[in-house]
């Protein structure tokens, strides 16, 4: 039997796996729901497996969201936590930017998140007081993509620890950046590139305050944050971090949209059997321009600290590039960093690379 994409089914069971109620979720959160399961019950052409993963990533995102509130409620101090200096990597996807972030977090001065604190961000109510799940069920997702799609660690290698983006965030915020690379959901995404997000980003700050305050201990070390749909949302990002040091990482627009519209192809075939590549190459060849502007514009306009970083330049001499950031950055670009970031390059050159269509993605 197929799960039904139903609200009030999926608020029942993410109450019940968070183990509180949802009365704190608002109203604007519960109406870009609703629009999303509209959007997947009429247009997204999804199989039986497809509503079955949907069905989970929506219960899930949910109960994240519900436990972060009850959170917030049990610990007003975590509004108090320190996020200070961070460093934002902005980019289109597939553009290099988790390069770059990979290569910053060999540096032991700097914070990030991990996987699993983006999916995974707290332990579950039943869980024991003494044992942390968070990384076994971060594990578990990871081999269930693998065996569902085993194109996914080549597209985009990660494990439970390592450094990776705040994606998991904007799920839980239910916000289009991981469901829009998934499924067709055009009514969805047009509202939510619309809307003004300024109050969501306030309550993306205070998510990151809580993966830092459930880490147990002060730091001051800056955090690198990095999610390709900060391109389209720079300027209220930075509205709620204004000592923010940015990092704007750019490649070859036809290579870019090339990668976007294979990644997202391979994503919807494991889900839809209505699977358009030109129609997914026009629509991210939108996406592409309307984020470029918008992160031209908000660059134009904040007077911080911020750099350039291309694609083609850190492909050629990744030392240079890093010398360049770091400049930027004010702080030395020190040895053990520097070995630490050429063990990196040297094990992900040896990786398989995705192989992608060069064609035109808008045909």
């Amino acid at each position: 039997m197929q799960p039904a994409l139903d609200q009030t089914e999926i608020l029942k069971s993410a109450c019940r796996m968070a183990g509180g109620p949802s009365d704190r979720l608002s109203s604007e959160w519960r109406a870009r729901l609703e629009l999303l399961l509209r959007d997947l019950d009429t247009g997204a052409g999804l199989t039986p497996l497809g509503r079955t993963l949907a069905y989970g990533q929506l219960v899930s995102a949910t109960a994240n969201m519900v436990g972060m509130h009850r959170l917030w409620a049990q610990h007003p101090e975590i509004d108090a936590v320190r996020i200070e200096r961070p460093i934002i990597i902005v980019g289109q996807m597939r553009s290099g930017t988790t390069r770059m972030q990979w290569l910053l977090a060999c540096d032991e001065r700097f914070r990030f998140t991990r996987f699993y604190e983006s999916w995974a961000p707290f332990p579950r109510i039943a869980a024991n007081r003494f044992f942390d799940d968070r990384t076994w069920r971060a594990r578990v997702a990871l081999v269930a993509a693998k065996v569902l799609n085993p194109e996914f660690q080549t597209i985009h290698p990660t494990s439970a620890n390592a450094a990776d983006e705040e994606i998991g965030f904007y799920n839980m915020l239910m916000l289009p950046a991981a469901y829009e690379a998934q499924w067709r959901l055009p009514r969805f995404v047009s509202h939510c590139e619309a809307m003004d997000k300024a109050s969501l980003y306030f309550d993306f700050r205070h998510i990151l305050q809580s993966i830092a305050w459930l880490r147990g201990c002060a730091s001051d070390r800056p955090w690198i944050l990095k999610v390709p749909q900060f391109a389209e949302d720079l300027a209220p990002l930075l509205a709620v971090f204004p000592d923010a040091r940015v990092i704007h990482v750019t490649r070859d627009e036809r290579a870019v949209a090339a990668s976007s519209v294979s990644l997202v192809t391979n994503q919807m075939k494991l889900q839809s059997d209505d699977v358009d590549r030109g129609a997914i190459g026009r629509e991210w060849s939108r996406k592409i321009a309307l984020r470029k502007a918008r992160t031209a514009k908000a660059l134009s306009e904040t007077a911080g600290p911020a750099i350039e970083v291309r694609y083609a330049d850190v492909e050629r001499d990744w030392r240079g590039s890093m010398r360049r950031v770091y400049a930027m950055l004010e702080m030395p670009f020190d040895q053990a960093t520097e070995c630490r970031m050429r063990l990196y390059v040297r094990a992900s050159t040896s990786r398989k690379p995705h192989r992608y269509d060069t064609g035109d993605p808008a045909r």
